[in-house]
């Protein structure tokens, strides 16, 4: 599957990604008891608190689907590994929707991207951390450049929320039915 993107600020961008997850899911044969939502970030910077913020939407919208990872209980570098063992421990055979915040070029930032690629966690920040994820999808909330941390650090709230508000809307689409 060809990347998907979507910019958060046009009107129907949730609804867009929301189409593409649900083909997604449907191409990769998955049920929808078996999806667990990974999201990854902290909420100590503006622009890594986008995985936790989806977190707390989804866990309020949907609170009977599989999530990890919101601002009471983020999911970042230090407990990233231990999380995913846990979810392995729980779910047989899960299928896992990463999410996580991304660093990219001035003209995409705004931009939520969907892709059957695992999320690579940290990358932006030159951390290690394992690759996560059946599908994965990130949030571009500032542009990369030296020193990552601190443009993570200044990224605006409103690109975040705005994306974190698409990113969780399209998940809902996939699990709520559709209206008559």
């Amino acid at each position: 599957m060809e990347p998907v993107y979507c910019n958060a600020f046009e009107p129907d961008a949730a609804v867009r990604l929301g189409y593409a997850i649900e083909n997604a899911i449907e191409r990769h044969n998955a049920s929808i008891d078996n999806i667990v939502i990974l999201c990854i970030g902290s909420d100590r910077a503006t622009g890594d608190c986008l995985g936790p913020l989806v977190g707390d939407y989804l866990k309020n919208e949907l609170p009977r689907i599989a999530v990890y990872g919101t601002l009471e209980c983020p999911v970042h570098a230090l407990n990233l590994e231990s999380t995913v063992e846990t979810i392995y421990e729980h779910y047989n055979n899960p299928f896992i929707i990463a999410i996580d915040a991304s660093l990219g070029i001035p003209e995409h930032i705004g931009y939520a991207t969907l892709s059957s690629n695992p999320l690579i966690p940290g990358k932006g920040v030159n951390k290690k951390l394992p690759a996560i994820g059946n599908l994965s999808i990130t949030g571009i909330v500032n542009v990369a450049g030296f020193p990552n941390s601190i443009l993570l650090q200044s990224t605006r709230l409103h690109i975040v929320m705005t994306l974190a508000n698409c990113i969780g809307s399209a998940i809902c689409y996939c699990y709520l039915p559709a209206p008559l």
